[in-house]
């Protein structure tokens, strides 16, 4: 798949990617919301978008409510620091909400299987 990784942390966008790579996966990795809207329209198609959720100019959850606003359904996994059940609750639309922490690795492979699941049930 290609992946689309969002963070304004370069070492965390870095792991993250490196994550997927590892996992077989094309990554693009840019460091904020706008970067990743011309990402999408001008280095498209992606198969997933995965981004943190606290950056500066534009959060993870306005990148997702944007795009979900312009018609783009692309499934979206949002990492951040802070407890995903709040955030899920707000925006229930998301394909995913983890935890940035250890368990990543996994977590983040157990949300792309669901997400692209749930993406192919329509």
């Amino acid at each position: 798949m290609r992946i689309l990784v969002v963070d304004d942390d370069a070492m965390a966008g870095e792991m993250t990617g490196a994550v997927l790579e590892d996992a077989g996966h094309d990554v693009v990795l840019v460091e904020n919301g706008i970067d990743a809207t011309e990402a999408l329209s001008e280095q498209g198609p992606f198969d997933l978008v995965v981004s943190d959720m606290n950056m500066p100019l534009v959060s993870g959850i306005d990148l997702f409510r944007n795009l979900r606003d312009q018609g783009e359904d692309i499934p979206f996994i949002l990492l951040t620091g802070d407890e995903p059940g709040p955030l899920l609750a707000e925006e229930p639309r998301l394909d995913g909400c983890l935890t940035k922490d250890f368990t990543l690795e996994t977590s983040l492979m157990d949300a792309i299987s669901a997400a692209m699941a749930k993406q192919e049930r329509g």
